[in-house]
């Protein structure tokens, strides 16, 4: 929406922060109820769902928008969690989230929201929770939790480990937060689901590991008795940009890259051989792996004790 004029009115102020979505008490607040009505029966506005509305006539809803329609829905107090906030946060990723997260105060009786949102819209899951403390508080449009709390429920709220170690482990490569202010978050919550697995991705993230392949690898190494890898290791290309290796033990001179699905791509194919190349020549070892290599550790175990071996390794 355009940042509206100097002398607006306070409700266009008002639909500018909430990307245009009011309850009906706030609408009534600066019009009268008979010129809500009238917005509505003409289709300048649209009802949402009860006690909700939308400056608009009609189409797709936006992100913000969603964001809004499920803070206000849920009422009072409630705000913005789980990847809806992380997202709004600026949180990269591809998941895809069926139903946005808020939070609730616990005294308040969690409301229907899946039946009263219409077609076209997220549903709508809201938690009951005791105490939010100021720290896990994050203002903006809408309110939500912090970046750091919000990480640990999506976390918590994935459909797989798998999921939650990528959302993490993403929170942390994208410098959105560091793995000491989720650690933070995950000792005031003592009955998170989790937990465990939290801490194991944190510790591994802080060694270095920032993809869930390289978290694979580590733990791979450690479960088969391996040296560790001293993390991600900073290089200069041929064309003077820095490149970062996904694993390299210094002291053998060994390299491993994991490749994802985009190394598939004839540019970054060429790219990634080229590269390959270079390690050779400056003298070092390379191993490569796929992604889906390192959750099927016996092969890839071996020959990492095979070239760690040959470099002059004794377990």
């Amino acid at each position: 929406m355009r940042l509206p004029r100097d002398d607006a009115s306070g409700l266009e102020w008002l639909l500018f922060e909430q990307s245009g979505i009011v309850t009906w008490a706030q609408a009534t607040a600066e019009l009268t109820p008979a010129t809500v009505r009238h917005l509505l029966a003409s289709g300048r506005w649209q009802r949402v769902c009860r006690g909700l509305l939308r400056a608009a006539p009609g189409g797709p809803f936006s992100q913000d928008e969603q964001w809004w329609v499920a803070v206000l829905a849920a009422g009072e107090g409630a705000v913005l969690a789980g990847l809806a906030a992380a997202r709004a946060g600026g949180l990269r990723g591809t998941w895809r989230y069926e139903v946005v997260d808020v939070l609730v105060p616990h005294q308040r009786r969690a409301t229907d929201l899946l039946r009263r949102l219409p077609p076209g819209l997220p549903a709508v899951r809201a938690r009951r929770v005791r105490q939010l403390p100021h720290a896990d508080r994050q203002r903006g449009r809408p309110d939500r939790t912090s970046m750091a709390r919000s990480l640990v429920d999506a976390a918590q709220w994935a459909r797989t480990d798998d999921e939650a170690q990528e959302i993490l482990a993403a929170g942390c490569q994208q410098r959105r937060v560091t793995p000491a202010e989720v650690g933070a978050v995950v000792d005031r919550l003592p009955r998170a689901r989790r937990r465990s697995l939290i801490r194991e991705t944190l510790r591994d993230v802080a060694g270095g590991a920032e993809a869930l392949s390289e978290i694979d690898l580590v733990r791979l190494c450690r479960r088969h008795g391996l040296p560790m890898p001293d993390g991600q290791e900073r290089r200069r290309d041929a064309e003077g940009r820095i490149r970062y290796l996904d694993a390299y033990w210094r002291r053998w001179r060994l390299h491993v890259e994991v490749d994802g699905a985009h190394h598939m791509d004839a540019r970054h194919w060429a790219t990634d051989l080229r590269r390959q190349n270079r390690v050779w020549i400056e003298g070092d070892r390379i191993l490569r792996f796929t992604a889906l290599d390192v959750r099927r550790p016996e092969e890839v175990a071996a020959q990492l004790r095979a070239a760690l071996s040959a470099a002059g390794w004794r377990p």
